[in-house]
């Protein structure tokens, strides 16, 4: 294959890199910078991206030009060990704009939401740099020549690429894009690079389910042996639908029929690869489980998790790292006694709910699990990083609270205390009349069940 014939998508042009925090003690401290300042160039280069920034910076002498707060620009020379970090983080990884995505993939998520929320729900990118640094999915077919260099001479590997089928008719149709039937050619350009992707197969019923499914997983496995497999791993992930989807097409969701039947269908092959491999390779999103209502695979099933930003095996490194934690911290009482509510998605209630037993062990704890689903979507079965305020007004507007709320902080935006439906946490808590308190991970959810109420972050 040659890159070289691939269109262009067009970037903007590179801005100066807007610095968003220094951090303390650091070279970049010392030096005077501060959140607001830029940096335009290093070497008299001006970086397009991170992945610029990190290569410019590598050196021991560097010299920056950068203009502060005020508009006034400097010329910075710096000393420093090789590889040691400056300590600056930026307003955003991409300093010349998102390369965009042109497909119109009927079960695009963004696509399936309403209108009028943050502007960022609806950005839609397709940009290599993102998979790189972040692990976010692209599906290659909006990279213009130079990109496609780039990748190869800045070795940017692993990517992550979104693939739902290998046949080109199927994948073209999937993407409604004709550039999407080239995906087996351009994995034999990683292949015959010594690159990596990890694979991602987002299952639409009676499109690339059955037969596709099985023939995309054995394509996909051409590309998984060797010293540096071109395939490191691949993703089977069940479409998500919701009622905002304002296009009449073949789409249907995904039932618990149908998920037994892409377990059954899956995990023979799973067999196969391991053999053939030593790995399973292809790995299922927990949710077909949860929707199949089927025991999850066990620890040593997911290796060591590379498929873990795709929810394959979420809940079970949720349940280990839970068990192993609470053996060693729960006490046999606590004081005062409190009564809290713990709301999840209902995709993992059954999974969850020996977990709220063993809290419910410690004297003088009450831990109520309240599993719901979100009527925001429209959808019966649901993870719990789709709940928004609104489904948690509906599911917990009658209820006796307790205490307080304790709230899985995937709900919320990375940076900022609000939901997918722009409600905030503190919206919720005025409109319940409660405390709401997001928890990160295990170690929140007992810290704040054990010392309550936890401190204000």
């Amino acid at each position: 294959m040659s890159a070289a014939t691939e269109p262009a998508t067009k970037l903007t042009t590179s801005q100066p890199a807007r610095i968003a925090r220094v951090i303390p003690n650091s070279i970049a401290a010392e030096i005077g910078f501060e959140p607001g300042d830029a940096i335009v160039a290093i070497a008299g280069r001006q970086p397009r991206d991170l992945i610029d920034y990190q290569f410019l910076c590598a050196g021991e002498m560097l010299e920056i030009d950068a203009i502060d707060v005020a508009g006034t620009a400097h010329r910075i020379e710096i000393e420093k060990d090789y590889d040691e970090d400056l300590g600056l983080e930026f307003e955003t990884a991409l300093f010349d704009g998102l390369i965009q995505c042109n497909n119109r993939c009927p079960f695009c998520f963004i696509d399936q939401q309403p209108p009028g929320k943050r502007e960022s729900l609806y950005f839609k990118d397709d940009d290599y740099r993102l998979s790189f640094l972040y692990g976010s999915y692209l599906t290659l077919t909006n990279l213009p020549p130079r990109e496609w260099q780039r990748i190869e001479q800045l070795r940017l590997s692993p990517l992550y690429v979104s693939v739902h089928a290998t046949e080109p008719e199927l994948r073209s149709r999937l993407l409604n894009n004709p550039r999407a039937a080239r995906i087996l050619e351009q994995l034999e350009w990683f292949q015959e690079r010594r690159l990596q992707i990890h694979a991602q197969v987002v299952v639409c019923p009676r499109l690339n389910d059955g037969q596709h499914l099985e023939r995309t997983l054995r394509d996909l496995a051409r590309f998984g042996s060797g010293e540096v497999p071109a395939v490191a791993s691949v993703a089977i992930v069940p479409v998500g639908l919701t009622r905002f989807r304002t296009t009449l097409d073949e789409l249907v969701p995904v039932t618990p029929s149908v998920a037994a039947d892409v377990i059954d269908l899956v995990q023979p092959l799973q067999t196969e690869f391991r053999s053939r491999f030593g790995s399973t390779f292809a790995w299922l999103a927990d949710e077909w489980f949860t929707v199949a209502r089927r025991d999850l695979p066990p620890t040593a099933h997911y290796e060591d998790y590379p498929q873990i930003g795709n929810g394959v095996g979420s809940i079970r490194q949720f349940l280990q790292e839970f068990r192993a934690i609470a053996a060693d911290t729960l006490p046999a009482c606590v004081t005062p006694p409190r009564r809290l509510t713990w709301v999840v998605g209902n995709a993992v209630e059954v999974a969850f709910a020996p977990l709220a037993r063993l809290l419910n062990a410690v004297d003088g704890l009450t831990v109520d699990l309240v599993a719901t689903h979100s009527a925001y979507w429209g959808q019966d079965i649901t993870v719990t990083g789709l709940l928004t305020g609104s489904d948690l007004l509906a599911a917990l507007g009658d209820r006796d609270l307790g205490d307080g709320v304790l709230l899985p902080s995937l709900m919320l935006k990375y940076d900022e205390p609000r939901f997918l439906d722009d409600m905030t946490v503190d919206d919720l808590g005025e409109q319940l009349s409660i405390p709401i308190h997001p928890v990160v991970g295990v170690t929140g959810l007992i810290d704040a069940c054990l010392e309550w109420p936890p401190a204000r972050s």
